[in-house]
């Protein structure tokens, strides 16, 4: 099934955290991957969270494929979503952990059990399938995260940063999975990342983060080039950018 993915749109969405007023403004584009960056402290998570329904807007609108869901819970909202913890139940097996992206009750018929085994090897968890959470590995029991994702099959994928913990060669392997995913589903995917080679491994879009507010969004390619926003420039380290062009004018704070 390829269910394609829809946008996703902050309108001077606004939120206070401890000491912090963040204010958003932003489209991400439907069946495209968008890259969010940004340094600790920046709103990553936050923003992710306003998507999802864990955070609730102070003000403004959030609207996911044209519907306002701004007070709508996460359970009503078109969104699948993968944590840094993967999120896994302990006392469950790979199999069980998936099947509640079908059935919370994980009351299955046999076309579920069916879905559940082609994620499963769509995965490269095929045999895994009666293992506990702590019988596998950290980037394992991410790809058991992400094979109920693909049971869900929703229209929207949120990351945040999955794949932290994990390795360099791990991440890239990860990295490379979401991608493919996304090929097949055309699902829209937001990732939360503080790696910029994911990000630019991903390609796509990206927004960058500072105080709580989007400054900066464009393509991923452009971000990485010559004239790529002096702000990002700095944060990953290669400084004294050129002056920015068009394509990165400053968001309204």
């Amino acid at each position: 099934m390829r269910p394609g993915g829809v946008d996703i749109r902050l309108e001077e969405v606004t939120f206070t955290y401890e000491d912090m007023r963040m204010r958003f403004d932003a489209t991400i584009e439907a069946g495209q991957i968008t890259s969010v960056m940004g340094a600790s402290g920046a709103g990553k998570s936050t923003f992710l969270n306003l998507v999802a329904g864990f955070e609730t807007a102070t003000s403004g609108r959030v609207l996911i494929g044209g519907a306002d869901v701004t007070a709508a819970p996460p359970s009503a909202r078109p969104i699948s979503m993968v944590f840094q913890e993967n999120n896994l139940f302990a006392h469950l097996t790979v199999e069980q952990n998936v099947g509640l992206g079908r059935s919370p009750a994980l009351k299955l018929a046999e076309a579920d059990r069916t879905d559940i085994a082609d994620a499963l090897g769509r995965t490269g968890l095929a045999g895994k399938e009666r293992r506990l959470p702590r019988e596998l590995s950290g980037g394992e029991r991410q790809r058991v995260a992400i094979a109920r994702v693909l049971v869900r099959d929703r229209p929207v994928l949120l990351l945040d940063e999955p794949f932290a913990s994990l390795g360099p060669a791990l991440r890239e392997d990860m990295v490379d999975l979401v991608m493919s995913v996304h090929r097949e589903r055309g699902m829209t995917v937001v990732f939360v990342t503080h790696q910029p080679e994911d990000a630019r491994r991903i390609g796509g879009n990206l927004l960058f983060l500072e105080q709580g507010k989007v400054i900066a969004a464009g393509k991923t390619e452009e971000f990485f080039g010559k004239n790529g926003p002096e702000a990002f420039r700095n944060y990953i380290g290669t400084g004294n950018a050129e002056p920015q062009s068009q394509e990165f004018a400053r968001k309204p704070t």
